[in-house]
Formats: structure tokens, C-alpha cells, sequence
């Protein structure tokens, strides 16, 4: 076993990191009291049945009064493409812009080439909601779509965004690439691509 492991993928329990497990509300090992951080305890967050800001919910993570999200409109042609294959073009996609994280496009399902097929992954944005995902032809999961967003969340209900890390976007004749930077790694680990 390494010495000095911490991840969040591993039951407190078992930790090699120098510390105690900590019993909270009854939850054996919901915490972790690090040696190396006096008077701070690590949570288990799956070791509690559900999180709340005052008696509101929390899903997903808590909002980081820090980040904002924004969506713009816009008729400027927007075509997705994976290896030279058209799979969305549009002159009215909404352009979603999120503090730490680079722009999404989101296009009308109609403006999309082909069948979009459910699958049953499902993430959750605590700024936008529960997201559903599809495949279209061979691309599995390429797309995710909020069917029903956030009551305050952003105007993007019913459109379709594709991952940019699997797709390349023209935005008004220009190709952008990739993105880049930390965020854009863990995307691309977690899809991996």
C-alpha cells in the first residue's frame, strides 16, 4: 500500500494518510481527522443522506456565490463537427459562458443532423440543473441537453451542446480547437479522450 494516500475514491476507513477516521451523527467514518491539518476534518459527503443551505437542497455541490453563468444569442453560424462529419449547424445557437470554464455552444434539436438517441447518463449542475445525454450515430454520449433547467438557471432548455473536447466548432467560418487548460484536462480524462 502507498504511504500518505488521500483520495476521495477511497473509503475513509482505509485511508494510509496519517489521521483518524471520525464518526459524525452516528455515520461510522463519515469524517477524517488529518494530523497534518490540526482542528480540521475531512467530510465523506456520500457518508450523509442529502446536504441543505437553510431548507433548500443542495445537488451536486454548493453554488460558489463567485461563479456566474451567462447565455447570449446569437445568429452568427455555428457548425459542429466531428472528422470532417456535420452533426449541427445553426444560425441560432446560444452561447453559454461559466466563470472558470470555456464557452459551450448550445444549438435547437432541430438544427441537428440526425437522430439524437437517450442514454441513461445523467449529470447535475447545481447553476443549470440535471442534464440527460445522447448519442447521435456512432458518438456515443456526445451531447447532453437540460430538458428542465433550474428555475433561475440559464436560458438553454430543450438545446443540445456537444462535448468540444470530441467535436471541433466553426463559430462564424473559424474553427476553434480544443480547449485547453486545467478543466479542459479532467473533461477529456473523464471522457476519455
Amino acid at each position: 500500500m502507498v504511504e500518505g494516500v488521500l483520495h476521495p475514491g477511497i473509503p475513509f476507513a482505509v485511508h494510509t494518510t496519517a489521521g483518524t477516521p471520525v464518526s459524525i451523527g452516528g455515520r461510522v467514518a463519515a469524517g477524517f481527522r488529518l494530523d497534518d491539518l490540526p482542528g480540521q476534518v475531512v467530510l465523506d459527503l456520500a457518508a450523509f443522506d442529502a446536504w441543505y443551505e437553510e431548507d433548500e437542497p443542495v445537488l451536486g455541490h454548493p453554488r460558489d456565490p463567485f461563479k456566474r453563468i451567462d447565455v447570449r444569442r446569437t445568429s452568427r453560424p455555428v457548425r459542429i463537427e466531428v472528422d470532417g462529419e456535420v452533426l449541427a449547424e445553426t444560425v441560432r445557437a446560444r452561447l453559454l459562458f461559466e466563470t472558470g470554464i470555456h464557452t459551450r455552444f448550445y444549438v435547437p434539436r432541430e438544427d441537428v443532423h440526425g437522430e439524437l438517441v437517450a442514454s441513461a447518463r445523467r449529470s447535475y449542475c447545481p447553476y443549470k440543473g440535471e442534464a440527460s445525454y445522447f448519442s447521435l450515430g456512432r458518438h456515443t454520449d456526445i451531447a447532453w441537453s437540460y430538458e428542465q433547467p433550474l428555475a433561475d438557471g440559464p436560458l438553454v432548455d430543450g438545446l443540445v451542446a456537444f462535448w468540444d473536447e470530441r467535436v471541433e466548432v466553426v463559430l462564424d467560418g473559424v474553427r476553434h480547437g480544443a480547449p485547453t487548460g486545467a478543466v479542459a484536462d479532467v473533461m477529456r480524462e473523464e471522457l476519455g479522450v
